[in-house]
């Protein structure tokens, strides 16, 4: 795809679901025709209501029924169609875990699996609308890639790499409009492959999705301590890009909006478990409890997953 007619302050406006499928999946729409966007009526929240205005033929609505939607979708790809499976992260991964198992780890199915609004994205909608088990419970499935964009440029070529991609594919969005910008240029994005966004000697940070951009302002903040830390952009959690973790730093750390273990936390301790020596793990992630349900900025404050808190965290396990 031609990135360079793309405005990256636009699609950090537009939002992940916004860039990915307002922008990205309409580009892809233009070049091939062999595919079908399914959705669980998530149209507007995902961005979804220009393609579906565009290409009525390739949009199809089962409704509030998620595991109808990944029967479908499988159905499909059993005739040559490439499925694309809208719905909100939490139904997706919980709700529809048992046909995304069979479909796409068994018969593996090329289904591109895009739960919206993941972690704390429904913020009021509290405990039952939030998604922080969903990379543990993707991350099972046999076959299954597991990709956790940082921004909406992030978002929009995960899903071109998805279509093309030798299997199926888990795409985990987050937020609405207005995503803050990891990236302020054009760069190469492969599924599997991580990203240094910043070079440290001292402790190695591993972050995935929402947490990458809070992951470069707590490697500041620790500069600012005389820690030099440095930043990976883990989007892929399966396959992990073990190659990129640097064993020799003081620290690693993990960050992600999931539960800290299942999920990248999880991942890179089974990494680490297999070596007689590594560097001491700091997880950081949400407990092993449910969320005081709050505004967006205040659940990350509690949980500690601002660039004070991760900081701060860091500093502590140094000492």
């Amino acid at each position: 795809m031609d990135w360079s007619k793309f405005n990256i302050k636009l699609m950090s406006m537009a939002g992940q679901g916004g860039s990915a499928f307002g922008m990205a999946l309409m580009e892809i729409a233009q070049s091939r025709s062999d595919f079908r966007v399914l959705s669980a009526d998530m149209s507007t929240p995902a961005g979804l209501d220009k393609f579906k205005a565009t290409y009525p033929e390739r949009f199809i609505n089962v409704g509030i029924a998620e595991q109808n939607l990944i029967g479908t979708a499988a159905g499909l790809a059993s005739e040559g169609i490439r499925p694309i499976c809208v719905a909100q992260s939490c139904f997706l991964s919980m709700r529809s875990f048992e046909q995304i198992r069979q479909y796409a780890g068994y018969m593996n199915f090329p289904l591109i699996i895009v739960g919206i609004a993941s972690g704390l994205s429904l913020q009021y909608f509290g405990n039952t609308h939030f998604a922080v088990e969903d990379l543990a419970l993707m991350r099972m499935v046999p076959s299954l890639a597991v990709v956790s964009p940082c921004d909406s440029l992030e978002a929009a070529k995960a899903l071109d790499a998805a279509m093309s991609y030798d299997g199926p594919v888990y795409i985990r969005l987050f937020g609405g409009p207005g995503v803050p910008s990891v990236y302020g240029q054009d760069y190469d994005f492969s599924i599997g492959r991580a990203i240094r966004l910043r070079e440290g000697n001292d402790v190695e940070i591993l972050a995935t999705g929402s947490m990458v951009k809070t992951a470069m302002g707590a490697a500041q903040l620790l500069e600012s301590n005389g820690v030099q830390a440095s930043v990976v952009n883990m989007h892929t959690i399966k396959p992990l890009d073990t190659g990129a973790i640097n064993l020799e730093r003081k620290i690693l750390v993990t960050m992600e909006e999931h539960r800290n273990f299942g999920g990248l936390g999880g991942a890179v301790s089974e990494f680490l478990g297999g070596m007689a020596k590594h560097p001491p793990l700091l997880r950081i992630g949400f407990g092993d409890g449910n969320i005081k349900v709050g505004s967006y900025a205040c659940m990350l404050q509690e949980a500690g997953l601002s660039a004070e808190g991760v900081a701060e965290a860091i500093l502590g396990k140094l000492k």
